[in-house]
């Protein structure tokens, strides 16, 4: 196997905010960012929709995502 085409996946850690859908949880992936001009810092929290296959994970969980091929239209990211 050639590893020069083998990319890794992206993995993030964050805190699951809803798992109202059937094996699938939203997760909220926190990161602070500095200002360009001003360099104040603040926290930017981006919304994923993960993969959850049995259903296990619940609200305020803390989670590792990894990203995957597309399960549907909004889910790339399956929980580990």
């Amino acid at each position: 196997m050639n590893t020069k085409n083998k990319k890794s996946n992206k993995t993030l850690k964050g805190v699951v905010l809803s798992d109202k859908m059937d094996k699938t949880v939203v997760v909220g992936v926190s990161r602070f960012v500095e200002h360009k001009k001003y360099g104040k810092r603040f926290k930017i929290t981006k919304k994923y929709k993960a993969h959850d296959e049995n259903n296990s994970k619940k609200i305020g969980d803390m989670v590792e995502i990894e990203e995957t091929k597309p399960i549907s239209k909004d889910k790339h990211f399956k929980v580990i």
